[in-house]
This record gives C-alpha cells, structure tokens and sequence, in this order.
C-alpha cells in the first residue's frame, strides 16, 4: 500500500509570480484560506467534496425530521426527543468505532458506514413515499444514522495523515471546519425550501443521493489500514489509557470542555432574543446563525494557521477569545455588536479546533489516531449539550446576563489557570511534536 498522495502533473506548482503583482498574490493567499491540499492530493480534493455534498444533504434532512416530527405530534417535546436519540448512540458509539478504526482497514469502513447512512436517508424517503406516520419509525433511523456517524467520523478524520503531508494538516482541518459550517448554515435553509415545496419525501431523497460524491471519493482512495505494531484487537480502554499518559493530548480535550461547558450560551438564545432585544423568532435565528457565520470565516481565513507553531498557545488564545467574546456579548444591549461578538467567538472556535485536531493527528501514533477521534466525537458532542443544561439552570436561578457573562469569565480564568498548571502545553512546537 503507497502513502503517498495521488499528484497529477496539471497539478504542479506554477512559477511563483514576481515583483508587485507576486507581493500581492503572496499576500492575499496569506490571509485567505491555504487550497495546498487541494492541489497536493487529488484523493483529498475528492473526499473533501464528497463530505461537503453529504453534510448539507444530512443538514437538510436533519431539519426535515425535525419538521415530520412536529407535523405528527404538534409537540416540541418530541421534536426534542430527536436530539436525545441522535445523541445518544454518537456519544455510545462514539469510542466503540474509534477502535474500529484502529482495527480494520478505515477505507472500508468509511466506505459502509457512509453506505449505511445513505440506505437509512432512503429508508426516509420511501416511507414518505408509502405515508408511513410512525413517530418511532423516525426516531429509531435517526438513532441507526447516529451509529453509523460515530463509525465513519473516526475513520475519515484518520484517513487525512494518509493523505498529506504534516506541516499541510492546519491547512486540511481549517478546509475540512468549512464543511461543518457551510452543512450548518445551508442544509436547514435548503431543507425548509424543499419541504415548503416539494415535501419530506424529496428532502430525504436528495439526501440520499447526496452520498454518492462521499462513496465514490472513498471507493477511490487506497487501502488505509492503521500502522500497528501488534495483532491485538484496538480497544477502548487502551486508547484511555494511552490518553492519560499524554498531557498535551488531555489538554486539548480539557481547554474546548472550558468554552463549551462553561460558556455556551445557545440554550438562552430565545430568550435573550426577546429579554434584551425585544425580538422574536428571527432574532433567535440572528443568534444562532452568528457563531456559524464567524466559524465560516474562520474557515475562509485561515491563511495564518499554517505559519503558527505553538499550536498548545494557539489552542489557549482561542478559547480565552471565545469566552471574552461570549462575556462581551453578555454585557451589551446592541443586536449588532451583540451578533458581531458572538461571530468573533465562532471564528475563535475554528481556530481553537483547527489547532487541536492537527495536534491529535500530529502528535498521537496512527494507531491511535481513531480512538482518539472517537474521544473527540464524545466531547464535542456531549460537551455542548453540558453547556445548554448549565447555562439554562444557572440562568433560571439568577439571569441570562448572569450566566452569559459569568460564563464568559469562567471560560477565561479556567484555560488560564490550565495554561499556567500545564505550561509544556503552552510550549507544544509543531515541529517537535510531544503528546
């Protein structure tokens, strides 16, 4: 099995541009967004849009469950039940198929588990076609969906240090934060549009289809099994274990639980919306589309990334730009200033993950590299529904300024006193990777 990425002659560097217009050019790739994955590894280029096509598909169709649900119930509460059943299998799953991925050849496996996750959208599709109104029908594809999420996540993230070299690895994960948040914004806007017009069954439809960019991406990359050095099956516990001999690798995980437990405001959105903007549902959608929003542009610029080094420091600046960007949004009363600071925290919450998934690519042995994406999945997806619980328990008993801010504030002094407790953390220099 070869390594080394697929580089079609067309793809080769032109000359570097001289003079004026060469300073120019240099500057601006600078700022925007590094595309060297793009032109280094076909293979990644194709896995890219694959994953892109099939995150707005499964954004959409996301929406369009939540929309069935209430049109059967005519009750939030299930509509509620369907985060709950999407959560959690991701988070059961989530480690289980880390070790798969440490175990079996990760292309095969990213290659069924997408193909299961397009079966389940077309299971969708053709009960919409057959007038299927079964609430629990929708629930239990929901949960087989979320199954096969926490055994493709790991697997793909895994493929990635196959593909590229490692000083390209900022540049792929600020690329791949782009998926994630362009699936965010556009996939629910595109789902209301296509139910409004066309109804469920279309939505789910286009869903599925959508996977087959991701399929064909994946059934064209080579063999990827993990570089093991024995015949043991990978196991959860071991990944644990190997986790907590590495304090930079803890530390990743420990500073993103500081913003997304202590300082996750999302819960109070609609009430803030109307509290101290005298807004409505619109507002609450102004709200929650901010952070994606400067997580975007987080993603657009992202040309500095791959010129920093201390990625432990970078990781440290992030979160406390996130929690001084939520504190500042809890203290003023401006709709403007307010969206504006909550989009400065998104774009600090691109660069915050950029840094600490390079990190666990980079300083974690492959065998290792799907467990610990597996982690990643439990904490990234536990750690804000954590968040929503305290921020509407603390702001029931005090206020949403209260929380907000205090909130903010925690999030600063706790990476801070984390940074200072750990400092090789603050000294991690990608060029001399330590885990």
């Amino acid at each position: 099995m070869t390594e080394q990425a697929e580089q079609p002659a067309e793809t080769q560097a032109p000359p570097k541009p001289t003079g004026a217009d060469g300073g120019a050019i240099r500057a601006r790739r600078s700022i925007f967004a590094d595309l060297t994955p793009f032109r280094t590894s076909v293979d990644y280029r194709r896995l890219w849009f694959g994953n892109m096509v099939s995150w707005v598909g499964s954004a959409m169709t996301a929406l369009a469950i939540s929309l069935q649900v209430y049109d059967l119930t005519g009750s939030s509460f299930y509509v509620g039940l369907v985060g709950i059943f999407s959560l959690v299998p991701l988070v059961v799953f989530g480690l289980y198929g880390g070790a798969i991925a440490d175990t079996v050849d990760r292309r095969k496996l990213g290659l069924y588990s997408a193909l299961g996750s397009a079966v389940l959208s077309a299971a969708l599709a053709a009960g919409a076609f057959a007038g299927v109104a079964n609430v629990w029908f929708l629930y239990a594809v929901i949960a087989l969906q979320s199954v096969c999420q926490a055994l493709n996540a790991p697997a793909r993230s895994a493929m990635i240090p196959k593909l590229l070299p490692p000083e390209q690895l900022p540049a792929a994960n600020a690329l791949n934060s782009m998926i994630m948040t362009t699936g965010t914004l556009v996939g629910p806007m595109l789902g209301g549009l296509v139910v409004g017009f066309a109804g469920y069954k279309t939505a789910y439809l286009i869903d599925a289809i959508s996977f087959a960019a991701s399929l064909y991406a994946m059934w064209r990359l080579p063999a990827m099994l993990p570089d093991r050095t024995g015949t043991k099956r990978a196991s959860v516990l071991d990944g644990l274990r190997f986790l907590a001999t590495r304090p930079n690798l803890r530390m990743t995980f420990f500073s993103d639980f500081c913003a997304m437990i202590l300082a996750h405001p999302r819960a109070l959105f609609p009430a803030v919306a109307v509290l101290w903007y005298g807004g409505d549902a619109r507002t609450t959608g102004l709200l929650v589309a901010a952070p994606a929003i400067g997580a975007l542009l987080g993603g657009v610029f992202s040309g500095w990334q791959g010129r920093i080094h201390r990625h432990g420091l970078a990781v440290l600046i992030s979160v406390g730009g996130w929690g001084a960007a939520i504190a500042v949004f809890g203290l003023t009363r401006h709709l403007w200033l307010g969206l504006f600071m909550l989009a400065l925290a998104g774009f600090s919450d691109t660069a915050s993950m950029v840094f600490r998934n390079t990190m666990m690519q980079v300083a974690a042995p492959d065998e290792m590299r799907g467990r610990l994406q597996g982690v990643f999945i439990v904490v990234v997806s536990g750690g804000p529904r954590l968040g929503d619980f305290l921020a509407g328990s603390v702001a029931d008993l005090t206020s949403p300024a209260v929380m907000i801010v205090g909130g903010g504030l925690a999030c600063v002094l706790a990476v801070t006193v984390l940074g200072l407790s750990r400092r090789g953390f603050a000294r991690y220099d990608a060029r001399n990777p330590v885990a």
